[in-house]
Formats: structure tokens, sequence, C-alpha cells
């Protein structure tokens, strides 16, 4: 993920506001309770390719299921553009909401489906 490409992007409000350095042509939607309900297309990068502009207090937090996952949100308009979680060798990672990113053509993406319903 050295040379990805670099994004702008934000909630609805525009309260909260990022730039992140994330390749998108891996996007992944899952079928869990939480993502299937939000229509997430997530992309993955690490934490310090992630940089949060304004927003900070804005963010809302909720955890569910096994809590690894900080799913973060506005607190004035309830969109989640990003979430925070550890890979399992402890590795700080993003996962970005590539709906909320500018400039992404939506139709251009393939996303590769994932079972989370089933974990």
């Amino acid at each position: 993920m050295n040379d990805a490409p670099r994004y702008s992007g934000s909630c609805q409000c525009g309260a909260v506001h990022f730039d992140v350095e994330v390749d998108i042509a891996h996007t992944k939607t899952c079928n869990c309770s939480r993502c299937a309900r939000l229509g997430w297309i997530m992309a993955f990068t690490p934490a310090a390719k992630f940089h949060l502009k304004s927003g900070e207090r804005n963010l809302s937090e909720y955890k569910f299921n096994r809590e690894v996952i900080r799913h973060l949100f506005c607190s004035t308009c309830g969109i989640e553009s990003f979430a925070r979680a550890a890979m399992p060798d402890g590795t700080e990672m993003v996962a970005v909401n590539v709906r909320c990113l500018d400039g992404v053509d939506l139709d251009g993406l393939v996303p590769q489906k994932v079972d989370g319903r089933s974990r």
C-alpha cells in the first residue's frame, strides 16, 4: 500500500473530514447486520495513512458483536465514514467507507463479498 492514491472524505454534514491513502481497487462489502443496513463499501489502510482533519469531537463510537471494531460516526448527521480496528498481528488499521470519499466512481468498483453474517 505504499503507492495508494490519496483521497479526501467526510461525513454528510462535513463536520468530520479526513484525508486517506487507500487502494480502492480491493474493496469489500459485508452482509453482517450493520454493514448490510448501512450499505458500506470498505477499503482498508494502515492507521498511519489516515489523517482526521476535523470533527474528532463530533465522533461517537459504537461496538457490537465481538466489540473489536470501533465504528465511528458523526453525532450530527449519523454517517459512519470510517472505523478503527487492529489486525490479528496488532497492526492498527482503518476501514474507510468508500461511499464517503470524494471523486470515486462507485459504479466502477467490484467489491469482494464477505459473509459477516455467519461469523
